[in-house]
């Protein structure tokens, strides 16, 4: 039997509540036993149990028997306390007691799903119910502090993800910052032609709403810029932005591109980023016609001026406006903001990984975005679909699920693919009237509209071949194949392997975390998956929350989505932040560590360790101190301060050695 830890008083009344969670917890653990052993624990005055404790009855029930039977310390069984140590919480202050003498024992995730064998579940239920009632009687009563949020909103990327984000704050009154590490916003999108189901240009709904934002009185845009440093807590944060040298005044450029065309190389010489290296700029561009802002800038890397010095600026000459200036260098502003909301996107899988399709080998072989930007009106070949070497392809093979749905690269599903392929497949067709060929695992079409794109698509006459591509290759067994690069596959539904003749093949590359995925983690500080998506709060009740309170996601950095689906996210990241800004202030958990000043010896060991720099060393007096407004109760400084003189509100010592003593009394 378990009995009160020695550091606990005798007037606790204990109130214990086992949840049945429909059968998760009920299927494995016997409850009525479980319920009737918690009833005989020192200090429980009335133990039930509840289908589910999380509803309004189960908490209801708390609340009852807080005012009938004068429990003044509560626990409940059943899941994790990441779901619902909140609700209890709150179940436990409208009862009429401190929020904190609540205590949650897991029998969910730590036993039912866990164990097999239901006695053996049912035993441990019991453990983990005898180590909370222990250790509830010695819970202080804490309070919570409330701080002031700062009114503006940090988006960090100028996608559609962080215009749209921008945009819905900033028409709600709040002044937004929009910071973008390319010299445009726009993302992707602002590459594509048309978007899919409904083939609306792109253009056409994505430069209205950058130009938006470049006009919006409520809307700072930083371009060609990067966040630099983040410290802070949740409704105080303070950023440090790097706005990187254009070499060119923004304030004074109009886009004329007069400096562009005087430009010393009379020819573009270097690869387009902008168009996949597909087309040339000079030293001095402009990203693309729509780029917002529209200010040109310098390429130091390839500027004669830079390189060589001996360029005669016939650029600066044919400014009329004065805008260039080369003496431009880095510039760090300093912002302060109440929330951030983390935009920064995706980056195409490089087809290169997978060298047997022969990408970077083939010239007749591209990526899905190489053909958007050949499909578009802006692009370099002016909308024409032509190779490389100028001929209009008759036969084009795309290959689905490149780097998506493999072991060798990456496992999951990047969820646009197969969509984007109907799209190019029925752009190209329209354009060339060649004939297309789909190779592809599965066709994935779950979307408003798009199970009836791909029937159009049955309807065009596109070949669709079910089985994954072995190789890529220009060597021929037959006259027909001469001259052709040929797709070798398996085709599932007739159980044969084929050889596709075709003139051009398309690679639908999958989407991938961004390459410094893991520095932004760390400057946000928030969690990464394993494939280095950025993670949620929890998937289904905290999609863009972040385990950084006052950080959110939107769009493609938290995984694989279509447009609809990086809008919808977008705007419930833009609400999340203005709920949290128009509250007016945030109430910080109090399970936060503190230094028993008299024990500390002053060794400094805990601020090395302290991984929201929240602790401080006090000169005059010698001891570290913690600032509560930073500190997340990690514990860290608590595991590794040699004199205990770090303790951590909730988690005293006093308080792990009575949940010890619960478990050890009844083994």
């Amino acid at each position: 039997m378990a009995t009160l830890g020695p550091n606990q008083g005798d007037a606790v009344r204990i109130g214990v509540y086992i949840c049945h969670c429909g059968i998760n917890i009920a299927g494995k653990v016997d409850v009525a036993d479980v319920t009737q052993f918690a009833a005989s624990l020192p200090g429980v005055v009335v133990a039930r149990d509840y289908k589910f404790m999380c509803s309004d009855p189960g908490q209801e029930l708390i609340q009852q028997d807080i005012r009938e039977h004068g429990l003044n310390r509560i626990v409940v069984a059943s899941c994790s306390p990441l779901m619902h140590e909140a609700t209890f919480r709150r179940a436990a202050a409208e009862g009429g007691i401190n929020p904190f003498f609540f205590q949650m024992a897991n029998i969910r995730e730590h036993v039912s799903w866990v164990t097999a064998d239901k006695a053996a579940a049912t035993e441990k239920s019991r453990a983990l119910v005898a180590a909370a009632v222990s250790r509830v009687g010695g819970h202080e009563a804490l309070e919570r502090q409330r701080v002031a949020v700062k009114p503006d909103v940090l988006v960090v990327g100028g996608g559609i993800a962080g215009i749209h984000a921008a945009l819905t704050l900033a028409d709600s009154g709040k002044t937004v910052y929009l910071v973008e590490r390319e010299p445009t916003i726009g993302g992707h999108m602002a590459k594509f032609d048309k978007t899919f189901p409904t083939l609306d240009c792109a253009a056409c709904i994505l430069t209205p709403k950058m130009s938006l934002v470049r006009q919006h009185p409520n809307i700072t845009l930083w371009t060609y810029a990067e966040v630099a440093d983040v410290s802070g807590y949740v409704g105080n944060f303070s950023v440090t932005v790097r706005r990187k040298p254009r070499y060119v005044i923004e304030d004074r450029c109009v886009g004329c591109n007069a400096c562009v065309e005087a430009c010393v190389f009379k020819e573009g010489k270097f690869a387009d980023e902008f168009n996949y290296g597909l087309a040339k700029r000079k030293p001095v561009y402009m990203p693309f016609p729509q780029a917002t802002p529209s200010v040109v800038l310098i390429d130091p890397a390839t500027c004669l001026h830079f390189k060589t010095g001996k360029c005669k600026q016939a650029c600066k000459a044919a400014c009329e406006r004065d805008a260039i200036d080369f003496d431009q260098r880095d510039e760090l502003v300093e912002i302060e903001v109440g929330a951030i909301v983390v935009a920064t996107g995706f980056q195409p899988f490089d087809a290169e990984r997978v060298p047997e399709y022969g990408y970077g080998q083939y010239p007749g072989v591209y990526t899905s975005l190489e053909v958007e930007r050949l499909v578009n009106a802006s692009g370099p070949t002016g909308g024409e679909i032509t190779l490389r070497d100028g001929r209009v392809p008759k036969a084009v093979g795309i290959i689905h699920c490149v780097g998506s749905r493999d072991h060798a690269t990456n496992k999951y599903c990047s969820r646009v693919c197969c969509m984007y392929s109907l799209k190019l497949a029925h752009l190209v067709k329209e354009r060339t009237g060649a004939e297309i060929y789909n190779f592809y695992i599965d066709m994935r079409t779950p979307g408003k509209g798009y199970e009836e794109f791909y029937d159009k698509l049955l309807e065009e006459g596109v070949h669709f071949i079910r089985g994954r591509a072995a190789e890529v290759t220009d060597w021929t067994m037959t006259p027909d194949e001469e001259g052709k690069l040929v797709i070798r596959a398996e085709d599932t539904l007739i159980g044969a392997v084929r050889r596709i003749p075709v003139d051009m093949v398309v690679l639908s590359v999958g989407l991938e975390a961004q390459a410094d995925a893991g520095e932004v983690r760390r400057l946000f500080n928030i969690s990464c998956s394993h494939e280095g998506w950025f993670l949620e709060r929890h998937p289904k009740l905290a999609p863009v929350s972040t385990f950084t309170d006052g950080v959110f996601l939107a769009g493609a950095c938290q995984g694989p989505k279509d447009i609809p689906d990086t809008v919808a996210q977008a705007g419930a990241a833009a609400a999340e932040a203005m709920a949290l800004i128009d509250k007016g202030y945030v109430e910080l958990e109090p399970n936060t560590a503190f230094i028993d000043e008299e024990r500390c010896s002053g060794c400094k060991t805990c601020i090395a360790m302290c991984p929201y720099s929240a602790i401080s060393f006090i000169a005059d007096a010698r001891v570290a101190r913690v600032n509560e407004a930073l500190c997340k109760g990690c514990g860290t400084c608590v595991a590794a301060c040699p004199s205990a003189a770090a303790q951590q509100h909730l988690f005293t010592d006093d308080q792990i050695f009575d949940e010890i003593a619960g478990v050890l009394s009844y083994v």
